[in-house]
């Protein structure tokens, strides 16, 4: 039987192998030195019962936005992020558009009011999600533009003290 014929084997061009390098070390850098948010600090600072059997509840929330590349600007845009309590929507925080130069961060404190909903063992439960975008410069890449989302439960006792969360934005 005979062998097949094949034509002379075909080599890939140098050149297409660089730029397929380049591409790789730009897209680690790029998911190492991601812009991020936070939330640092959560706490219940008020909470009231009346007679019908509505709480009122006043909550305060830290948010910190950081760039860890020195070499870049960040910029955030189109931030929102939304609390629940028992399933609800209760608020709907947004931010202006602002910038964090390298190597620094920006906190922000959030508050919001709940009308109604319930408590369980002397916790209340709020959920926090949201999204955000921020776009950047890093070298020679002009601009990068990622989408970062937060869902996250805050678990805050009543007695008023500050919960202090490991809660981060994940890179979409």
């Amino acid at each position: 039987m005979p062998k097949p014929v094949l034509g002379p084997r075909r080599r890939t061009n140098p050149l297409i192998w660089c730029v397929a390098i380049i591409c790789a070390v730009i897209t680690v850098a790029v998911i190492i030195v991601v812009p991020q948010m936070s939330i640092t600090q959560s706490q219940l600072d008020t909470i009231f019962f009346d007679q019908s059997g509505l709480i009122s509840i006043q909550i305060s929330i830290i948010l910190l936005a950081r760039n860890d590349n020195h070499r870049a600007i960040a910029n955030f845009h189109s931030t929102t992020f939304n609390l629940l309590f028992s399933g609800r929507t209760i608020a709907c925080l947004t931010a202006a558009p602002f910038e964090i130069p390298g190597e620094s961060d920006v906190a922000a404190e959030l508050q919001s009011e709940v009308l109604s909903g319930e408590l369980r063992q002397g916790i209340a439960v709020v959920e926090v999600t949201g999204t955000t975008r921020t776009r950047w410069s890093a070298g020679i890449i002009s601009r990068v533009i990622l989408r970062l989302s937060l869902d996250f439960e805050l678990r805050l006792p009543i007695n008023g003290s500050p919960v202090y969360p490991h809660c981060t934005t994940k890179a979409e």
